[in-house]
């Protein structure tokens, strides 16, 4: 019997579910992305999204300092530090895959760039969720938000090494 048949959601039940725990057992075995893997990501989600390079690169910095496996406090995921509720919206099944991670987090902050047609509000919108940015009229009153945002252009301007990803400092 054809499972998948049965609803056009069975689907999901053949696919694993990714938890913290799952991801940290699948990531011990995993190679680590390099500068030259990152510099390849980024330009295909630049070139996909019409984003610039330097503010995916700050963005990804900002999140996770490139590390695809990591897991927030709050339970965002990967190098773009995306949500499970986001990932469901935006189709992203693992979070650790980091060209999937990197795609899906430039298409959610090019959503946010034509929902409010500004980056300032586009990077709020990215770290705050656009809800907040629509309650407060602006960037929130809130200091990591005010700080992510500054940390991110504050970022686009600084070199990369010598392969063209992201300087690790």
């Amino acid at each position: 019997m054809d499972v998948a048949a049965l609803s056009p959601h069975a689907w999901l039940l053949l696919r694993p579910m990714v938890t913290p725990e799952l991801a940290r057992a699948m990531r011990s075995g995993k190679a680590k992305t390099t500068a030259e893997d990152w510099k390849r990501i980024i330009s295909k989600a630049s070139a996909a999204y019409g984003l610039p390079e330097d503010l995916i690169s700050a963005i990804i910095y900002a999140e996770s300092r490139f590390q695809a496996d990591a897991v927030s406090p709050r339970g965002a995921q990967g190098a773009m530090q995306i949500m499970p509720g986001t990932q469901k919206h935006l189709g992203l099944y693992d979070p650790y895959d980091a060209e999937a991670n990197v795609m899906a987090g430039c298409a959610y902050l090019k959503e946010q760039l034509i929902a409010f047609g500004d980056l300032d509000l586009a990077l709020a919108a990215y770290n705050a969720g656009p809800g907040n940015v629509k309650k407060y009229g602006g960037v929130p009153p809130f200091s990591e938000t005010v700080s992510y945002v500054r940390q991110v252009n504050a970022r686009r301007s600084r070199p990369t090494d010598k392969a063209g990803g992201p300087r690790h400092e």
